[in-house]
């Protein structure tokens, strides 16, 4: 009897595990293999380390997908609780256009960036009228930083407000009646019940950011990202080997931010039971 369940639990893992096998350990095996069978060989994944411009391209990266990641998780956080705190008129449509830029892909995130702040936007041609200067970004970092913002708050708020929803008003209340400020409040109750989903939140902006190219392809003229790195060395200099452990090693910086997330996301402390 006890090995027809086993024999059953074998079956029904069957697909799944070539599915795994087929699209994901084969072709990551692949990826690590050719990304040292270049002419440095498995030294190749120290180029992020010894390349000036890969290791410029990888703290860059870094950086704005830290400064994405907590501009996203601040915004989302104070709109993710209003929301879920009060009803108006007009609030399903507005959490909707919140949450529309999902169905956006990159190159339309970036294009849109274009249409705001690039050569014939409408923030250079305020600014000019306004000081005689237009005001161009959207080429630079600072673009790159809207438009992975643009996509990224949707991502964090719906995780906010689902969490938010679960929050239980009579600890609030408590503090309150123990003459708790309103910011002891927020900084004792409502911070630390929202914190897993922050963090969980927080590691898939993040590592959105790290890897997202479309949006950084139709802005690049003054961005050096790692994606974009990684495509040039694979198009432009036909490097694959360089190009493959540039990606290994961009997975393993993701993963290991998404490994950390997991470890410090706890469980909830005030959510209602």
């Amino acid at each position: 009897m006890s090995q027809r369940p086993a024999l059953l639990l074998i079956l029904l893992a069957l697909p799944a595990g070539v599915v795994f096998l087929a699209f994901f350990l084969l072709p990551m095996a692949r990826l690590v293999l050719i990304g040292a069978s270049g002419e440095d060989g498995a030294a190749a994944y120290l180029s992020v380390l010894t390349t000036p411009r890969h290791l410029e391209s990888m703290i860059a990266t870094v950086l704005l997908s830290l400064a994405v990641t907590l501009a996203a998780v601040a915004v989302s956080t104070v709109a993710g609780v209003f929301l879920v705190r009060h009803r108006f008129p007009g609030r399903s449509t507005l959490v909707s256009l919140l949450t529309f830029p999902l169905a956006f892909p990159g190159v339309v995130i970036g294009f849109l960036v274009i249409l705001l702040a690039g050569r014939q936007g409408l923030v250079g041609e305020v600014t000019k009228a306004l000081t005689g200067d237009k005001m161009v970004f959207a080429y630079s970092m600072a673009g790159l930083f809207v438009g992975y913002l643009y996509f990224s708050i949707p991502r964090v708020i719906l995780t906010v407000m689902a969490a938010a929803e679960k929050l239980d008003p009579s600890l609030e209340e408590a503090a309150r009646s123990l003459g708790a400020p309103p910011w002891r409040v927020v900084a004792d109750v409502i911070l630390p019940a929202l914190k897993p989903g922050l963090i969980a939140s927080g590691a898939i902006c993040f590592a959105t950011s790290m890897g997202a190219f479309g949006t950084a392809f139709t802005l690049a003229t003054n961005i050096d990202v790692l994606p974009m790195t990684i495509y040039t060395e694979f198009t432009l200099s036909a490097n694959i080997a360089g190009a493959a452990s540039l990606s290994v090693v961009l997975g393993l910086v993701t993963w290991a931010a998404l490994a950390l997330a997991r470890n410090l996301s706890g469980s909830t402390v005030a959510a209602a039971g």
